[in-house]
């Protein structure tokens, strides 16, 4: 190991270390919702519906292009802002990742850090763009659920609070009277860097691949860890 390299890993040891309250995005840190349910196709069913009734044009073709369901939903709602249409929208997006969550794959080592975490005094909080429906569904199946209850803070009917808005974040630290530089968010993409940054909250992001390094280090993450393996040793040391 390089001076450098141990210089880096001691700073990530004390960032885990002093964190008091963990906040923790839902779909990459924690399981892989759309692993056998595509994310992609959700997204275009969701576009297709919007088609049928002749809304196709509510979406940008680069909103259409990147496949996201939640850039649909955040979409539509930026230009009706509060209508039934979105309200059926994000309903229709909630029964695809309840459905989905029956084959989430779960994050290597997320479930033992978590509980590893929590067993040694840190308190978790959930705060996702994801419906807390879906949340709560995915931690009960794997007995999970304790460790965070009542801290789940997911999408609500106020749209324009999906993170990047640091909205969801703000209300678990509110809510567990944590100062935001006693907390550390784990995410996954620049979204969640961002609500962390607008909210004061430490930051560490968790990438699965090459891919998601490259946009968590080009959007200013200093600590990406690529398994969340690192963290449990860091934790067990």
């Amino acid at each position: 190991m390089t001076e450098e390299t141990a210089q880096e890993t001691e700073r990530l040891r004390e960032q885990v270390t002093r964190a008091r309250v963990v906040l923790w995005d839902f779909d990459g840190p924690i399981c892989r919702l759309f692993a056998g349910h595509s994310a992609a196709r959700v997204a275009e069913g969701l576009m297709a519906w919007l088609a049928s009734r002749g809304l196709h044009g509510l979406v940008t073709e680069p909103e259409r292009d990147s496949l996201d369901p939640h850039l649909v939903l955040r979409a539509v709602d930026s230009r009706h802002p509060g209508s039934d249409l979105v309200d059926e929208l994000e309903k229709r997006l909630t029964e695809e990742e309840l459905q989905a969550t029956s084959t989430a794959m779960p994050t290597a080592y997320a479930d033992i850090l978590i509980r590893t975490w929590r067993a040694m005094g840190a308190r978790m909080a959930i705060t996702t763009n994801n419906s807390p429906r879906v949340v709560r569904a995915y931690l009960d199946d794997r007995d999970l659920t304790p460790c965070f209850h009542p801290h789940i803070y997911g999408r609500t009917k106020e749209l324009h609070h999906l993170k990047p808005d640091p909205y969801c974040l703000n209300r678990a630290l509110s809510a567990m009277g944590a100062a935001p530089a006693a907390a550390l968010m784990i995410g996954d993409s620049p979204s969640d860097l961002e609500a962390a940054r607008r909210a004061g909250v430490p930051f560490l992001g968790y990438a699965r691949n090459e891919r998601k390094a490259k946009l968590l280090t080009g959007a200013g993450a200093e600590f990406v860890v690529g398994s969340l393996e690192s963290l449990l040793s860091l934790l067990r040391d």
